[in-house]
């Protein structure tokens, strides 16, 4: 059976992922920063310094591949890792003013992505898939 034939929600949602992270990862790479990165900086920049399990929830993200996703930006400066304000005993991940300055860069590119995507698959088609996806994502929640 051909691969674009499999009747399997799981793995065409897959197939349609991996094609969309490399097409915003080719999009975004003059930035250095890939589209998974790219996210969880912006969380950061929208919510400020998170404890690394709040980072997660808000990510929806388990803490060990947190951490693996932490490493390279903290070790080149885009992020850091800071005493918490609230409970000293607990650190918090901040973002860096350098890692400010590349999500600056990658939004832009973000941007370009978003609009060569809607002029692939159309503008209204591709709202219409982020309903559907959201709306998916929604009916099997645990």
């Amino acid at each position: 059976m051909h691969p674009n034939k499999v009747p399997c929600y799981a793995f065409n949602a897959r197939h349609a992922s991996r094609h969309l992270t490399q097409f915003y990862d080719h999009t975004l790479a003059p930035s250095g920063v890939r589209v998974t990165q790219l996210i969880l900086l912006n969380v950061l920049k929208l919510k400020g310094p998170l404890a690394i399990n709040a980072l997660a929830k808000s990510l929806e993200m388990d803490r060990t591949t947190l951490g693996r996703n932490l490493q390279p930006l903290e070790r080149d400066g885009l992020l850091e890792m800071v005493r918490s304000q609230e409970d000293k005993r607990r650190k918090d991940v901040r973002l860096t003013p350098v890692g400010e300055q590349k999500l600056e860069h990658a939004m832009t590119l973000w941007h370009e992505a978003q609009l060569r995507f809607e002029e692939h698959f159309g503008v209204e088609r591709a709202q219409r898939l982020l309903e559907e996806l959201r709306a998916a994502a929604a009916a099997v929640e645990l």
